[in-house]
Formats: structure tokens, C-alpha cells, sequence
């Protein structure tokens, strides 16, 4: 399909061959006035390889913005054959997740990870549509040419599944002016007998819109089975979240696992944005960054999302690798400046009064001989409303879900569960008390496995 006259690249093309035949051309012009944006909020540096790139195609950019704000119309010239087929290159349809850096630059990343398919977005088309850093963004799109390394976004078709027009007249809320309350709306996980794991959360832990939940696990006590199975109970009892899986340096293996899981889960709806632990530590921190902003463009629309994070312990790793040294070192060799992203990450989880909510679950490791390691989940304790504890010596003697029902629970959880069932949670927690630390999560698991549903088991309990 032919690129059409009035994009900015094809403009500049035509008129450098022109110059370059010597060409003569007589044209009109109708000068166009250009409206002002107001600037445009960013994030993350970009990487130092990008740079060069960026800044040669923001000059040829500067260059076609100049021409941009005309109308040639040009009634008579001579065109080579070489000059016609240079014009009609195909441009395809690209649509991606708009990453930003601090000067303005924007690459549309086709997925969260660098790819070929990657093109470049002028900084004028991002000033004027006040585009931000998450938007998905649809247009056609031209090939590199010479030594460029991205595509080229010729224009915006589409932000967020609008049109231009319809995006434009809509009245775009920030996410940081939306006001924050108490979760006080139910993620139902359970969705039948099994998994018991679903069915425990839902009694003694019980994870609301807006939840900074934090999974607390040792190595190999099952975290991640944990998250699919969380992921299976908000896909089947919640169509209208949106599930993303956010995974950070993770074992190639598992990736691949949980992306087919959700993708399962959702039909294709669900995202997952995964970076491998042989990748380097900025390219993780900007795959986190870059999920947490698509995520909160999805809030500013009023949808509820979900993220399941794997895990907050190698997320803080990576940025405590990633970023400038800030001359104070914590135990471990933990840099006290690496603990904000994350937890800026961590805090973004919350419910809204008027619209949408972002309800993140993450995973942190403990007892795993490392100071570090201690240290991240000992700053993140007192940042999330829920938890829930797996214990090493269930574990260890096969026995799943190993949740320490005593240490578990959820800040508010009255506001979640309707006044009869939560009276009916409190008699539970009260009998789990008058047993032995293994004894409780034993005798829970085998008096749930006698009972279809949760409703039938804490009817057991009154009688």
C-alpha cells in the first residue's frame, strides 16, 4: 500500500530526491498554524545505545515538523522510476505500548521487551496528542532505512482501542489525583472444591480491589504455583479484571509456563511482561517500569487490574544493580536508594473512590541465607494491607498448600466479607488457634477436602 503524500517522511524523501535530480517545481503553499501542547509527563532514562538513534531520528523528525506545518501542493514536476518506487514502499500497521525517556523520546515496544518490530514516535506527535508513557498506540509505520535501528511511526491511528478524534474529546484523569480508599470490594478466588489453596485465601486472607497483598515464601514452598492459582480464580470469577503477570528475572522455563497459563486463562486478553535472569539488570527494571504504566493507563479508564509480580525480592536486586551508587550502603550491600522504585512499584496498588483499582500480589523470599534478601521483605512488610505466609517445614514434608493460616490475614477484611460469613472467619480463627503450628494448616486442609465449598464448611462450624 503506498505511504500517502501528506505523511512528514515521505514529504522530506520526495523533496531530498527532487533536489538530488535537480528537478524544477513550481508550488503553493498554505501555511497551517500549529498548536502548542503542554509538556509531556515521562519516565525512565533511556538506555545509552538507544541514544544515538533517538537523537538522529529526532533531527530528521525536526526537519519534517518544518515541513509539516504546510500543505504542498505541488502541480507540476518530473519523477524518475527509482523515485516513484522509493515512494511506494509499504508501510504495515504497527500497534505498541508507548516507552518513554526523561527528554521526550518515545519507542513503541511491540511486547514490554526490545524487539524488531519496535518504531520510533516523534516527540511532536507525543506533545500533541499528550500522550503518556503505557498508552497503546496503532498506526502505520515504514522500515528502517540506512543505519536506523527502529521503525518509523508515520502516524497515530489509535490510542487505547480510540480514534484520535474520540481520544482527544475524552477528559484523561492522572492517577495520582484519583483518591485512594480502603479495599472494600472482593476478589473471589474460589472456584469449586479444588484448589484448597483458593478457598484457604478466601477465609483467612481474603484479597480485595486495590490489595497490596505480599506473599512471603521460602525457596521451593510453592510461591509461584501459588500466583497460577491465583491467576485461575480471578480469570474464572473476575472476566471484567484485567490480569497481568509481571515477572522479573525469572528462569526462562517459567516464563514461558506462566505467559501460556494466562493467555489460557484470559483468551488472549491477559499480559504478561517477563524478563529473563540472564538479561541484563536495566532491561528488567524497565520491563517493570513499562507494565506498571500500562497498568495504570488501564486504572485512568476505570478498569480494575490485577498484578501478579514474581518477585518484589529480584526486583529490588536488579535496581540495586541498575542504578548509581548513592555512597550509603545497608547491610548486605543493599544501596538504601535501590529500595524506592520498588517500593514506588509495591505502592502503586490501590483502590479508587470514583473509578478503576490496582491490585498488585507479590512474592518476597525469605530464609534463603541471604541478608539481603531479609532486607527487602523487612522494608516491605509494613508497605502492603495483606499477606500470606508459607512455612518451610510444611513444605518439606510434601504438604500443599503450605500456608501458616496463623501469620496470614488481610488489614480490614470486615470490609470485604459480608457481617454473617465474617462472624462464621472469626469462629474459624479462634479453633485454628487451639492447635499446633503444623497442626493448624493440616486439620484446615483435610476439613475443607470433606466440604464442596467454603459456604458448607463454615456452616460445619456452627453446628
Amino acid at each position: 500500500m503506498p505511504v500517502k503524500k501528506t505523511s512528514a517522511s515521505a514529504n522530506d524523501l520526495f523533496a531530498e530526491e527532487l533536489q538530488s535530480a535537480d528537478v524544477k517545481e513550481e508550488s503553493s503553499v498554505e501555511q497551517v498554524p500549529v498548536e502548542s501542547a503542554p509538556p509531556v509527563e515521562t519516565v525512565e532514562q533511556a538506555r545509552p545505545e538507544e541514544q544515538p538513534q533517538l537523537e538522529k531520528m529526532e533531527q530528521r523528525d525536526s526537519r519534517d515538523n518544518q515541513q509539516n506545518n504546510y500543505n504542498p501542493r505541488i502541480t507540476r514536476h518530473k519523477v524518475s522510476r527509482s523515485n516513484f518506487v522509493e515512494l511506494s514502499d509499504p508501510s504495515e500497521t504497527i500497534e505498541g505500548i508507548l516507552d518513554m525517556s526523561r527528554d521526550g523520546h518515545g519507542i513503541l515496544r511491540v511486547g514490554f521487551s526490545e524487539s524488531e518490530r519496535d518504531a520510533y514516535i516523534s516527540t511532536s506527535q507525543i506533545r500533541r496528542l499528550q500522550l503518556r508513557p503505557g498508552d497503546v498506540i496503532t498506526g502505520p509505520a515504514r522500515r528502517p532505512k540506512d543505519n536506523e535501528r527502529f521503525w518509523g511511526l508515520l502516524k497515530v491511528d489509535k490510542v487505547n482501542g480510540f480514534s484520535v478524534d474520540d481520544y482527544l474529546r475524552k477528559n484523561r484523569v492522572k492517577f495520582q489525583s484519583l483518591t485512594p480508599v480502603y479495599p472494600d470490594s472482593l476478589i473471589k478466588l474460589e472456584t469449586g472444591k479444588e484448589p484448597i489453596s483458593l478457598r484457604i485465601i478466601d477465609m483467612i486472607a481474603p484479597i480485595g480491589k486495590g490489595q497490596r497483598s505480599l506473599i512471603v515464601s521460602p525457596p521451593k514452598a510453592g510461591k509461584t504455583t501459588l500466583l497460577k492459582d491465583i491467576a485461575t480464580g480471578v480469570a474464572a470469577n473476575n472476566p471484567d479484571i484485567h490480569l497481568m503477570a509481571v515477572l522479573v528475572g525469572e528462569r526462562p522455563e517459567e516464563v514461558t509456563d506462566i505467559r501460556r497459563h494466562i493467555e489460557f486463562l484470559t483468551k488472549g486478553k491477559g499480559e504478561t511482561a517477563a524478563s529473563n535472569f540472564d538479561e541484563a539488570a536495566t532491561d528488567q527494571c524497565r520491563v517493570a517500569e513499562l507494565a506498571l504504566e500500562r497498568a495504570k493507563r488501564l486504572v485512568e479508564t476505570g478498569r480494575d487490574v490485577v498484578i501478579l509480580l514474581d518477585s518484589i525480592t529480584r526486583l529490588a536486586r536488579a535496581y540495586n544493580l541498575a542504578m548509581p551508587t548513592s555512597g550509603r550502603t545497608l547491610s548486605g550491600g543493599f544501596d538504601p536508594a535501590a529500595l524506592f522504585p520498588p517500593k514506588k512499584f509495591f505502592g502503586a496498588a490501590r483502590n479508587f473512590e470514583v473509578q478503576g483499582s490496582l491490585t498488585i500480589v507479590g512474592t518476597a523470599l525469605v530464609d534463603t541465607g541471604s541478608r539481603m534478601d531479609d532486607l527487602v521483605y523487612e522494608e516491605f512488610k509494613g508497605t502492603g494491607n495483606q499477606e500470606i505466609h508459607l512455612d518451610r517445614s510444611l513444605a518439606e514434608r510434601r504438604i500443599h498448600p503450605a500456608i501458616d493460616a496463623q501469620k496470614s490475614g488481610t488489614r480490614r477484611d470486615d470490609l470485604l466479607i459480608d457481617p454473617v460469613t465474617y462472624q462464621s472467619v472469626i469462629t474459624l480463627h479462634r479453633m485454628l488457634d487451639m492447635l499446633g503450628k503444623d497442626e493448624r494448616t493440616i486439620t484446615l486442609i483435610e476439613k475443607l477436602k470433606r466440604s464442596d465449598s467454603n459456604k458448607e464448611f463454615l456452616a460445619s462450624l456452627k453446628g
